[in-house]
């Protein structure tokens, strides 16, 4: 067993760890928001299909407009109209226009297009009080191509990437299965919300930030419950599980005489490594057991939720074969100052604005309890070892992708 690590070489064993293969599911359109695409998707057609109008105007032939302006306006005779998915069937001639409107295909014949503001129809005739123009024809194939993959294994179907993919033509898509992660809370103090608190105990606030950071990762949570802190009580929950490609224990892996989660995994499975050198999370454990990932999460709330989003959510990205990263990082001007450690990578919780310039102030009180930090900040102050931030100096920073 490792212990002490770095931020980094843990994330790298937690990674090495998400060796499972998903199966694959074929989904309806309709049913596929928010899944991962298990194959690249390749247009079935060209769009638009033919050369079409990009506004509302009239088609006709850029050699007879070119003359065209308010104080000599030009005459052409309409022959037609072409509403979208009624295209005119005939030919655009010399001194003639058809009423075209956005999307409709252009009349043969016809080479340019006048906006209808630039027009003034008299009856039969309409005077163009500007030339026309080639600009505003999107040519066949100018969004999408026969053939040609605009979507790839491994993209999230996003609101944009679903109408994409009906745009190309398929109404059903093949997705990854979504990683079922067991959630387990450790604790004798631990009670449901609902349930009388005794004294010094605890409602489970845990269980369910995780299942939220779950379901936003791309899994499928699976609520445990809880344990008590008795090794038997956590190896028969485990056993009950079924089946299942990563689980999260909270609680119980520190080192008091009642951290039974980590005592369980050292004599039962395959402890990778326990401690890192951050703040929060520091006690975290990554294990195996039996062939099933373990990420021990620490009990305190904000390490427990910073911690999944640090190592958790990577795994479950690198399962899905997810084609962008887990989460990313920018620089922000410090408005407020940030405490940094000794010898370990600090995560102070931070709330980030974007408004003129990107700054970031302290959510307040860091303690790795205070759960409202994660509630409202909407980002990561990331410290390096043995630094801290003064006030208007540059820092890294991740934004939380599950606050608004």
């Amino acid at each position: 067993m490792r212990t002490n690590l770095s931020v980094e070489e843990a994330l790298s064993l937690v990674l090495e760890g998400a060796r499972g293969e998903l199966g694959v599911e074929e989904l309806p359109l309709g049913e596929a928001y928010g899944r991962v695409l298990a194959e690249d998707l390749a247009s079935l057609v060209d769009h638009p299909d033919q050369d079409d109008t990009a506004i509302d105007g009239y088609a006709c032939r850029e050699a007879d407009t070119l003359l065209a302006s308010p104080e000599r306006p030009v005459r052409l005779r309409v022959i037609g109209e072409a509403p979208a998915g009624k295209p005119f069937l005939g030919e655009v001639g010399q001194g003639e226009a058809v009423a075209v409107y956005t999307g409709a295909p252009i009349p043969r014949g016809a080479d340019a297009v006048i906006r209808v503001e630039d027009t003034r129809r008299e009856g039969a005739y309409v005077l163009l009080l500007a030339p026309a123009s080639p600009k505003d024809i999107r040519p066949k194939g100018d969004d999408l191509r026969r053939g040609e993959v605009y979507l790839r294994r491994g993209d999230l179907l996003t609101p944009g990437r679903l109408g994409l993919a009906a745009a190309m033509g398929h109404p059903r898509v093949r997705v990854y299965r979504r990683p079922r992660v067991g959630i387990l809370s450790t604790g004798d103090e631990v009670v449901e919300p609902g349930e009388p608190l005794p004294y010094g105990g605890v409602y489970n606030s845990n269980a369910y930030s995780l299942l939220g950071l779950v379901l936003e990762a791309g899994g499928e949570p699976v609520l445990l419950g809880k344990v008590p802190d008795s090794p038997e009580a956590v190896m028969a929950k485990l056993e009950e599980a079924g089946h299942l490609d990563l689980l999260l224990t909270s609680g119980g892996v520190s080192m008091g005489e009642y951290d039974v989660v980590r005592k369980v995994l050292e004599e039962k499975g395959e402890v990778v490594f326990w401690k890192v050198r951050q703040q929060p999370g520091g006690p975290l454990l990554f294990a195996r057991l039996g062939g099933l990932p373990v990420l021990g999460l620490p009990g305190n709330p904000v390490s427990s939720m910073v911690t999944f989003f640090l190592y958790g959510r990577p795994f479950l990205f690198r399962l899905l074969k997810r084609t962008e990263p887990p989460y990313g990082t920018l620089k922000a001007r410090a408005e407020t100052p940030f405490r940094g450690a000794k010898g370990k990578k600090v995560f102070r919780r931070g709330v980030l604005s974007l408004a003129q310039g990107p700054s970031v102030r302290t959510t307040g009180n860091q303690s790795s309890g205070v759960l409202r930090s994660m509630a409202f900040g909407n980002a990561l102050v990331v410290l390096p070892p043995d630094q801290d931030a003064r006030e208007g100096e540059e820092v890294e920073v991740i934004p939380l992708t599950f606050v608004p």
